[in-house]
């Protein structure tokens, strides 16, 4: 290799390396936290026996979208686990209950027409008996959710409880839903949802309501329940003016009101017309909460490990290996900051997060990376202790080792993506972390390691003294005037 070129890529790959890693750290990007370093909690949700794996994974992706859509989750990981089951796990969760009815809720959306209403409670309060008829506690009521036949709903906030029939129309009529806040004319306001309804939900939707403007007014046949998930959530009347046309799909809202916590309700009830309900019921299996102080417990505890095993190796190679220790020291930071660079990115642009079991393939890649420079180094050391001179063992030396290194590191690439594939949770970020380091060590092995040893191998210290390359080797000045007397003896 010759100098000039060798010069050319050692700084190339240093300004890439060093660069890339400022470039990142720079524009404010770091490594996004998984649950076991953050803090947060997980959740395994089961659906019911043979449960189509399509399934899972359509609602894999239902869950996500909700939970990207409340905005305070940081990168969500839900992934399916086993046959039926699906693990999620929401690093830096705030609101706990809100995150578990956002990927809990089967989300099912219903409009049906009201038969009839009941009060729970005896209508004490209400002498005037504005109220329904009450049933107390409508002893012989089943309240099950059928769209298909009629049922017996309870409207959670008041207590009520609507004698319903057949769905005019269900989410899949739905194709979005918008959060807004109303102010009416005594200026109180409201929460309200707006639903999107497809071409042909929206002729449905004209056509119920025409069918409720014939009942009479006050009556409760003319009023729509809109359910979700089993459970009324408000039960409109039809306006007196809306004729035998019905009422334009442009112009219905479902009330949340103005009770507490209302605004996160209408947003959470906007993205489940947004994305969609659940393709089937799930039920929560486990869950398990990892507090913040115990996410950076295991995160200090982590680096420790790291910079503890990074100074014990840098100390050896120094120790041992001399001159050759600096270089592969310096190639360290080089390997690190290639590989948080990839790490930080994968974060920014896939979502990526930095779990323990990611930290432990970072620390088991510094062994990975080190032995390279062992490999290296010591067949520099066969090849001039068999007589070669310092500058052709270099050569010579980095072709055999660079094919051991190659053939080391492939067979970890394997096993690495073998985990990917197979493994399930936190044993994939292992993977991860250890695939993506076996890779970026062939590149610098390559790229760094050996124009680093061949310019050394050209200066002072590859050749005297005890801090020399030839010093690492084991030969020392004594023998170098040595092999000049000897080189001077006729033959």
């Amino acid at each position: 290799m010759s100098k000039r070129r060798a010069l050319v890529t050692l700084l190339l790959i240093l300004a890439i390396a060093w660069g890339s890693l400022a470039a990142v750290l720079l524009a404010g990007w770091r490594p996004l936290l998984g649950l076991d370093l953050q803090g947060g909690f997980s959740v395994v949700l089961v659906a019911p026996e043979g449960t189509d794996p399509r399934t899972l994974d359509q609602a894999v992706e239902i869950m996500r979208d909700r939970i990207e859509d409340l905005g305070s989750v940081q990168e969500p990981e839900i992934t399916v686990q086993g046959e039926r089951a699906i693990l999620v796990q929401l690093p830096g969760v705030e609101d706990r209950e809100r995150a578990l009815q956002a990927v809990g809720t089967t989300g099912e959306l219903s409009m049906r027409p009201v038969f009839n209403i009941y009060v729970v409670s005896p209508a004490l309060e209400n002498p005037e008996g504005d109220h329904p008829a009450s049933v107390d506690p409508v002893a012989g009521i089943t309240l099950v959710d059928d769209v298909n036949t009629e049922a017996y709903l309870i409207d959670p906030l008041s207590g009520v409880i609507y004698h319903v029939g057949p769905a005019f129309l269900t989410g899949a009529d739905i194709q979005g839903g918008e959060a807004q806040f109303t102010t009416g004319q005594t200026g109180f306001g409201d929460w309200v949802v707006v639903p999107g309804f497809t071409s042909e939900g929206g002729e449905k939707f004209r056509v119920a309501t025409a069918i409720l403007a014939q009942e009479p007014l006050g009556s409760p046949t003319r009023s729509l329940a809109i359910v979700v998930d089993g459970e009324v959530s408000s039960a409109p009347a039809v306006a007196e003016n809306v004729g035998t046309g019905g009422l334009d799909p442009d112009a219905v809202v479902i009330t949340i009101g103005s009770i507490e916590n209302a605004q996160e309700e209408s947003e959470d009830l906007a993205a489940i017309l947004r994305y969609g309900a659940l393709p089937t019921t799930f039920e929560r299996e486990r869950v398990e909460s990892v507090s913040a102080s115990l996410g950076e417990d295991s995160l200090r505890a982590g680096l420790i490990a790291g910079i503890g095993g990074l100074i014990l190796v840098a100390v050896y190679l120094l120790f041992y290996y001399r001159i050759l220790g600096v270089v592969s020291v310096i190639g360290l930071t080089v390997f690190g900051s290639l590989l948080l660079t990839l790490i930080i990115l994968l974060g920014e642009f896939q979502g990526t997060t930095l779990t323990l079991a990611a930290v432990t393939g970072v620390i088991v890649s510094i062994g990975i990376t080190s032995d390279s420079y062992i490999v290296y180094f010591e067949r520099i050391k066969e090849e001039h202790r068999r007589g070669r001179p310092m500058r052709p063992a270099i050569e010579h030396a980095f072709q055999s080792a660079y094919r051991t290194i190659l053939t080391g590191d492939t067979v970890t690439f394997l096993g690495a993506v073998l985990l990917w594939f197979l493994a399930i949770g936190s044993v994939k970020a292992f993977a991860l972390t250890l695939g993506l380091a076996t890779v970026i060590d062939v590149f610098v092995a390559y790229f760094y390691t050996r124009p680093a040893v061949s310019l050394l191998g050209r200066t002072r210290l590859g050749e005297g003294g005890w801090l020399s390359m030839r010093g690492a080797m084991g030969r020392h000045q004594e023998e170098v005037a040595a092999e000049g007397d000897l080189a001077e003896v006729p033959s």
